[in-house]
């Protein structure tokens, strides 16, 4: 039995139109003699009855707090109504069809409430339903704990799920349809010139989603790349191929060619950075470690981590600048800190090895005009840090620099 799973979006599912273009897409699945596994999202945004953030404010008006178990709970029932609702529709159109919770459907996880991690997939009831159906609805973003509590997978959860049944089920491709056509060179509405990828690695894509890409979430690439599951990004609303994800020869007969040494662009916007300063040796004395582990227990993640014997430095969320601040108060340290920075980054799996890339992304910004206040890098990404105004221009300049455009 061939498998294809496909997963889609809140996007995709949120009304009937919509919900009709997605039968199509199952249909094509179906012509390729696949079976289909469907995994979908919330669907719905505040206001409509049925859409989380409605749900969520129901319940809060009863009490501010929900604790994260009936959290859970709450969150589940959106993609459990997506999963309905698109069973519904595949029937009507005379698929035969049937859904499944996430739990129903043998996605174990541990007992994190609201960020919870897939453990185990037992796939003998998927399988037996298969044989019965043309085609498993999956409500995306949960699972159940061992001892039956339902627990959901943060986010990107509905592309966790997906490759993970995927990997589980031994599909020939795992589908994400999303509103876009596929992994884009950089973001257009920042780069006009950006283009379609048709092939991009497994580990660039991931380079990319955690440093900013929001076409699929980094954890799914990691299941992906781990099962060498071909993961293919593509636009629900277009004929587009999409792009697909994969990593070299030997896997759907696709090679990836390493003739650019910089794939794609990423950037996060609305960073600050702080810089810590002393007249001693920070590492010697525990200091360097106390400021980290601060940061660490009030939950506040750092990136661009740069430490020397008597300087730290670091960007966190715009978000948290005034609570890292606060943490850091009593190391008593020398503090300067600002907002109004965007992190920009150049991704290529090709830069391994190759010297001057750096020189290249320097002397391209210089000649743009465009201040780097900080660098980091490692062997298929550097970043830089610029003033968030400087942003666009860094990421066009970078993106013509690279010839990315064609």
């Amino acid at each position: 039995m061939k498998i294809l799973v496909q997963k889609f979006g809140g996007t995709s599912v949120a009304t009937q139109d919509q919900r009709k273009q997605v039968v199509g897409k199952i249909r094509e699945g179906l012509k390729k003699g696949c079976r289909l596994v469907i995994v979908v999202s919330a669907m719905g945004r505040q206001g409509d009855p049925y859409a989380t953030d409605t749900l969520i404010s129901l319940a809060t008006k009863e009490n501010s707090r929900i604790r994260p178990r009936e959290f859970d709970l709450l969150l589940s029932c959106g993609e459990i109504i997506s999963a309905v609702i698109m069973t519904q529709a595949l029937r009507s159109a005379g698929i035969n069809a049937t859904a499944l919770s996430g739990g129903q459907a043998g996605i174990i996880t541990d007992s994190h409430h609201t960020q919870a991690s897939i453990i185990q997939v037992k796939t003998e009831k998927i399988l037996k339903l298969m044989e019965e159906y043309e085609v498993v609805v999956v409500a995306g973003f949960q699972g159940v704990t061992t001892e039956g509590e339902i627990t959901t997978l943060g986010r990107g959860g509905s592309d966790t799920t997906a490759v993970a049944l995927g990997a589980a089920l031994n599909a020939v491709e795992v589908e994400v349809y999303t509103d876009v056509d596929g992994v884009m060179t950089a973001d257009p509405r920042m780069v006009p010139e950006a283009r379609l990828l048709k092939t991009i690695t497994y580990s660039e894509v991931s380079e990319m989603a955690h440093l900013g890409a929001k076409v699929v979430h980094p954890r799914a690439v990691e299941i992906a790349m781990s099962a060498r599951i071909p993961l293919r990004i593509k636009s629900t609303f277009s004929e587009e191929e999409g792009t697909l994800i994969t990593d070299g020869p030997g896997i759907s007969g696709v090679e990836i060619k390493g003739d650019k040494v910089v794939t794609g662009l990423a950037y996060i916007n609305d960073v600050a950075q702080v810089i810590l300063t002393a007249d001693r040796n920070l590492n010697q004395d525990g200091t360097a470690l106390k400021v980290f582990q601060l940061l660490a227990e009030a939950g506040i993640s750092v990136d661009m981590i740069q430490v020397s014997p008597d300087r730290i430095s670091f960007i966190v969320e715009e978000a948290r600048f005034e609570e890292a601040q606060a943490v850091l108060a009593d190391t008593k340290l020398t503090m300067d800190a600002a907002k109004g920075y965007a992190k920009v980054a150049v991704v290529g799996a090709g830069m391994r090895g190759v010297p001057g890339v750096m020189a290249r992304v320097i002397s391209c910004l210089y000649q743009a005009g465009i201040s780097i206040i900080q660098t980091t890098d490692s062997h298929t990404n550097i970043a830089c840090l610029v003033k968030k105004e400087d942003m666009s221009g860094a990421l066009r300049a970078l993106h013509e620099e690279f010839g990315l455009g064609g």
